[in-house]
């Protein structure tokens, strides 16, 4: 079973929170092909020409993530959105380099919406995912790490049924455990909005993911479920059967 969703207490205090989800399967994650990296080069460049010399921190989509941030007790210029760390990576440094696949596929559809895309490979997830509050008790491994942290009390993170933590801080970042690699066939991905115009931005880059998926990532078994949670459809769930 693959299972993503909000928490009641989280969409009390977020209401306006849209989540772009696609419960994958069947797909084939590898090097990322020639075409693929030249798309995603090419949107790299579109996005420094967009950005210009405007402050990351005045762009609305990542103003509203930085809000969300202090809203559960973290300074955003600390810990930044996954969103804005690409943007700042990629406007210092002037390029942000190819992972595999699935992952800048991802990182693809991020910053061209300036907004948090997450691809959590499944295989050590239990159970369902969700966002909530941490009680601390939960356990987490940075990306390329394996000391077991635990998040602060009222940190917002994304768990499984039995506490591990896939990302902390909401979507500051993920899970050693959770890091799409190149063996990854099944995987929840997730593009996630506060601002104004989220939900239109997160249907359109909800299509784009698919898209993309279908044609680098998908072979004859691939099975993407996708929609959109809010406050009045909190959850995502597809039950079938893991090959």
């Amino acid at each position: 079973m693959m299972s993503f969703g909000y928490s009641a207490d989280l969409l009390a205090r977020y209401p306006q929170v849209v989540g772009g989800v696609i419960l994958a399967r069947g797909l084939h994650n590898g090097p990322t092909p020639e075409k693929l990296r030249d798309a995603y080069l090419n949107e790299q460049q579109a996005v420094i020409q967009r950005i210009g010399k405007t402050p990351l921190s005045q762009l609305p989509s990542l103003a509203a993530w930085r809000t969300a941030f202090r809203g559960f007790g973290v300074e955003p210029t600390q810990y930044r959105s996954a969103a804005e760390a690409l943007l700042r990576r990629l406007t210092k440094k002037g390029d942000i380099p190819c992972i595999n696949t699935m992952v800048d596929i991802g990182n693809l559809v991020s910053i061209r919406y300036g907004l948090p895309v997450a691809v959590f490979d499944i295989q050590s997830i239990t159970g369902k995912v969700t966002v909530h509050f941490a009680d601390g008790s939960e356990r987490y491994i940075l990306l390329g790490a394996d000391e077991v942290e635990h998040p602060e009390v009222g940190e917002v993170v994304f768990s499984d049924e039995q506490g591990l933590v896939i990302a902390r801080r909401w979507c500051w970042r993920q899970s050693e455990p959770s890091a799409a690699q190149e063996s990854t066939t099944s995987a929840i991905i997730t593009i996630e909005a506060h601002h104004a115009e989220g939900r239109a931005d997160i249907e359109q880059a909800l299509a784009e993911l698919q898209e993309l998926l279908s044609t680098y990532a998908a072979g004859d078994e691939t099975r993407l479920t996708a929609t959109i949670l809010d406050a009045s459809h909190p959850r995502i769930t597809d039950e079938a059967n893991e090959e």
